[in-house]
């Protein structure tokens, strides 16, 4: 028998890549049904991959890039754009590159993925915790029926992160893994939002509000876009961006200043000039808003940042504060509220195969490596391409042990 423990992207990628290979196969997944943060990923439309070049592409892994390349290339975007057509769903970029089916749901993909694993003969096994391994090497799991043990000449552990918890993937897997004398890496949040000491009264009156267009920089690094104001602090696609380099800061000094541009289309001499004009009777908000055309929210924040003192700037003193707007973070949002988790199984502890150097046999993809890359299509790429991987590895690696069974 041959497992792979996971039933989202990475580990139904790898049950298909084995099938492809003629190897049996069982699917054990902990929740009552597959895939269930891959059908939440796709409430908003459903983000597979995104239509960069391939060298850029490959850019947005940071320093997972070389360990992710060999399996990114041979899975890359145009064969997940492809699979995704033979399933009868065809796909298409958007203007920010970002590839989505054309239904933009999940849930048909899915629907025609299951169909296609099931005539493939791949068996799913539903309400089946992983808790690790027997004595003599079985699989063991707790079910509503009690613990089931499974033998398996092949096993691909896919189980994902430790983001949205109650989707399937707790990250309960990392103390399996360290039982068995695994160094991981710590589980942290990634694509995540970050806390801010906001007052009461900016807090009541714009949380939930979308701050926008935006520009955010932090060493070095800047991304446009867009940040939603939240009870504790900030999030949104802009921020999550820049969330490693933010997260590091924290974790080494215990905050981070974000510096803000809330006037991303306009150079500091233009907003000087704008701000240089006679304001009549107008109130400074009024002022703002008309002159500059600055949303509420984000004419609230100037106001929380100076503590209600932007209106004694002068207009060169008030433009340079909106062109660069400190906003520090004091913390990072929990890691079971992030889009995806950093750490995990480090590339280190694998082969080039994906395999587990101190478990000959056990395979691992997607969120359970310790990898990170931004939202936009990146993170669903690498789940499948790893799984892919896994999958390929483990087929290669069943064919060569039972190659060298006696006869």
């Amino acid at each position: 028998m041959h497992a792979v423990i996971g039933g989202g992207p990475a580990g139904l990628m790898a049950a298909e890549t084995l099938a492809r290979a003629n190897i049996a196969v069982t699917v054990y997944e902990r929740m009552p049904s597959l895939a269930r943060k891959f059908l939440m990923a796709g409430r908003g439309g459903l983000n597979l991959t995104h239509s960069d070049d391939l060298i850029r592409f490959l850019s947005r892994y940071g320093t997972a890039e070389h360990y992710l390349r060999h399996a990114i290339d041979a899975f890359p975007p145009e064969r997940l754009r492809a699979w995704s057509a033979d399933l009868g769903q065809p796909t298409f970029a958007g203007t920010s590159g970002r590839v989505f089916p054309q239904a933009m749901k999940a849930s048909p993909l899915l629907r025609a993925w299951l169909r296609r694993l099931d005539a493939m003969g791949v068996k799913v096994a539903l309400r089946h915790r992983w808790t690790g391994w027997a004595d003599d090497g079985a699989l063991v799991f707790d079910t509503p029926e009690g613990v089931v043990r499974a033998t398996a000449d092949v096993t691909v552990l896919a189980l994902g992160g430790a983001s949205w918890p109650r989707l399937g993937s707790d990250g309960g897997w990392a103390d399996i893994l360290s039982r068995e004398g695994i160094t991981l890496a710590p589980l942290r949040p990634s694509n995540c939002g970050f806390r801010v000491g906001w007052s009461d009264h900016f807090r009541a009156r714009f949380e939930g509000k979308p701050l926008k267009p935006v520009a955010l920089s932090f060493r070095g690094q800047r991304v446009r876009g867009e940040v939603v104001i939240t009870r504790e602090g900030i999030e949104g696609g802009t921020i999550y961006a820049l969330s490693p380099l933010l997260r590091e800061a924290i974790e080494d000094t215990g905050n981070a200043e974000l510096l803000t541009d809330l006037l991303p289309d306009m150079d500091i001499a233009a907003v000087t000039r704008r701000l240089g004009a006679p304001r009549g009777k107008a109130s400074l908000s009024n002022m703002l808003r008309k002159s500059l055309s600055l949303s509420p929210v984000a004419i609230g924040l100037a106001q929380e940042i100076t503590i209600g003192r932007l209106g004694a700037l002068a207009p060169d003193e008030m433009a340079a504060f909106l062109k660069a707007m400190p906003v520090t973070l004091t913390g990072v949002a929990p890691l079971a509220r992030a889009i995806s988790t950093a750490g995990g199984v480090p590339f280190d502890a694998i082969d080039d195969s994906f395999m587990l150097k101190q478990k000959p046999g056990v395979f691992v993809a997607g969120e359970m490596l310790d990898w990170e890359a931004p939202t936009g299509g990146y993170l669903l790429q690498a789940c499948f391409a790893t799984g892919a991987a896994a999958g390929e590895g483990a087929a290669r690696w069943l064919s060569w042990r039972n190659a060298a069974l006696p006869a």
